[in-house]
């Protein structure tokens, strides 16, 4: 099991102000490895309970709540990353585990017991949440990110562009899903990742574009275009 716990600021930025940033963060800080020339795709399936319990939590601005997701970055992928991201005031704590496809494939099915063949004790809690609560898949969303690393404070930008989802289909390994938008596609979610405090040089090239402050969540996103809201 990983687990990462940071704080996190979250921005809508149009893609005008998005491609100025990103020339800004170039000078100074690394790409991701996996960026390639125009990012990388990411795909999540999000679980929720009978009564959306976890979605309710995000609208109602609870500070203490969670998401329980799986995701992966090809539907080719031969494992996936099952990971609990809970809000506990200001920080933000993700943990995660990597399973087997299949394994995967049994959880998308609701059998979660699979996941008592794992020794950790992750694995274990999270065969207790989802099983207790009986929480089953609700939205795969779907996006294109590119990623900045800088390793003091272990800083991570992301900007999430192209932002999909469906809930028509929830096989996260499909080579076709039948996305629809859940962000307009000129706009994207800017996510500034850090411990401790942010360097000043990178609060300013934020400050200096055209972006606003959002407490938002994409398996929200994508259920709010869901539900037409």
């Amino acid at each position: 099991m990983n687990e990462v716990l940071r704080q996190e600021k979250k921005y809508f930025i149009n893609a005008e102000s998005s491609a100025r940033l990103c020339g800004l963060l170039e000078r100074v800080m690394l790409h991701d490895p996996h960026n390639g020339s125009q990012g990388y795709t990411i795909r999540s399936l999000y679980f929720d309970t009978p009564d959306e319990k976890d979605y309710n939590d995000k609208i109602s601005g609870l500070e203490l709540r969670r998401k329980i997701r799986l995701r992966i970055y090809s539907p080719d992928a031969d494992f996936a990353m099952l990971e609990i991201k809970q809000k506990e005031g200001a920080y933000q704590k993700k943990r995660s585990l990597k399973i087997a496809r299949a394994d995967a494939k049994e959880l998308i099915k609701g059998n979660y017991s699979v996941l008592l063949e794992y020794k950790d004790s992750f694995a274990a809690e999270c065969f207790g949440l989802m099983n207790g609560l009986c929480y089953r898949p609700k939205v795969i969303v779907e996006y294109l990110r590119r990623a900045y690393i800088a390793k003091e404070n272990r800083i991570r930008i992301t900007i999430d562009s192209q932002i999909t989802g469906t809930e028509a289909n929830c096989d996260l390994f499909s080579q076709r899903l039948p996305l629809y938008p859940a962000l307009d596609k000129f706009n994207s979610v800017l996510e500034v990742k850090y411990n401790g405090f942010l360097l000043s040089y990178i609060k300013q090239f934020v400050s200096s574009v055209d972006c606003s402050e959002i407490s938002v969540s994409k398996y929200c996103l994508a259920r709010n275009a869901a539900l037409g809201l």
